[in-house]
């Protein structure tokens, strides 16, 4: 990494002066190294420059292709906010970085640097989640000592609540969504139409949908959809009589071959195939059918984890919050509460239902009923 301005000296704790400390504080590649290192600073230090990423190594433990490109995307835009570079200079990516070079004093004022964003709480402590993994995996890996990694790693998460993030999708929005697929007579019309069904109904991440094999329809009872979550943790949903209508609809066309339930499609709608099955999409393919279909509908953009938080608007005033966490593959009932955005009239219209107190005067009630005054 190169500074983009201001000069700082190195790890060993030496005064620095920077022309614009905004934009040079955090710079990594102005982290010289210390002029007088401690005994086996030299040799941990060389060891770091030849030792696998951390950035890679990180990415590499977690469970699912769809966490790493999150995950992977916090540390690139953590890296150009140390460069003072925009947050979509696509350029530059937290690979190779010298992630073992950052100190406490550098991650309190990264920390700094990311509350300026304007991001939602959550947000924020996703990146700086980020941080720390990636340091631990610099300390795990021999680039920085125990005792500055448990320092660096020490900035605190923003504590707060906001309204979550995303939006409600009326059911309008929902059956424009239909309206347009139904209108293409092609089999991505019905394909789509299925998987949009699916996504209502079911709330699945969007990694999720694109992981869908035919195995998984009807895995253990008809009308179940089985599905292989975060952590590999597997869960079962029901499906409604007209998500399984638009489901059939599809698969008369796919067939009931084994592959990806909702597979990339051949400009003439047959299938991509992949070692003689039909080809999963990436994650990326669910949202940009949604695109396509909001357009064609007429809507604003229906992203794929607004349907999921839909979804779970939706359930919570039917079932408890322990069997809506179940259905939408939460570990806790309470992330499961956070993406509650059922509309503010339907909540004024649940507190109209409460039981309304009488208006009349207490000289009623016999003395023993009455609250001492």
């Amino acid at each position: 990494m190169t500074a983009p301005t201001g000069e700082l000296t190195g790890l060993g704790g030496a005064p620095r002066t920077a022309s614009n400390l905004e934009a040079g504080l955090l710079a990594l590649a102005a982290l010289s190294l210390p002029t007088a290192a401690a005994p086996g600073d030299q040799d941990r230090i060389a060891t770091a420059a030849a030792m696998k990423d951390p950035y890679d190594t990180y990415l590499a433990s977690l469970d699912s292709d769809e966490s790493r490109r999150t995950m992977g995307g916090c540390l690139d835009r953590i890296a150009r906010l140390i460069l003072g570079r925009p947050l979509d200079d696509a350029s530059v990516s937290g690979r190779g970085q010298p992630w073992w070079l950052l100190r406490y004093e550098h991650t309190v004022h990264l920390r700094a640097q990311i509350l300026r964003q304007g991001w939602s709480d959550a947000y924020v402590n996703k990146h700086l989640s980020a941080l720390r993994r990636v340091l631990e995996e610099a300390w795990l890996l021999g680039g920085i000592t125990g005792e500055e990694y448990q320092r660096a790693r020490s900035v605190k998460d923003v504590k707060g609540e906001r309204h979550p993030a995303g939006r409600y999708i009326p059911d309008q929005v929902i059956g424009a969504l239909l309206a347009a697929c139904l209108a293409d007579e092609t089999p991505a019309g019905a394909r789509d139409a299925a998987l949009i069904a699916v996504l209502d109904s079911c709330g699945l991440r969007r990694a999720e949908a694109a992981n869908l094999a035919m195995d998984d329809y009807g895995a253990l009872t008809t009308g179940m959809l089985r599905v292989v979550g975060k952590g590999n943790k597997e869960r079962h949903l029901p499906l409604s009589s007209f998500t399984t209508g638009l489901l059939e609809r599809w698969l008369a066309i796919r067939g009931d071959g084994p592959g990806a339930l909702f597979p990339r499609l051949e400009r003439n709608g047959a299938p991509r195939m992949k070692n003689g099955r039909p080809r999963h999409m990436q994650p990326q393919g669910i949202a940009d059918i949604l695109t396509k279909r909001s357009t064609q509908a007429g809507t604003r953009r229906v992203r794929p984890h607004d349907m999921r938080r839909t979804f779970i608007s939706n359930v919570l005033p039917v079932v408890d919050a322990i069997k809506a966490a179940k259905l939408a593959g939460h570990a806790r009932p309470e992330t499961t509460m956070a993406y509650d955005l059922r509309p503010a009239e339907e909540l004024r219209d649940d507190i109209e239902r409460l039981r309304t107190p009488a208006i009349r005067p207490l000289n009623h009630l016999p003395d023993d009923q009455r609250f001492a005054p």
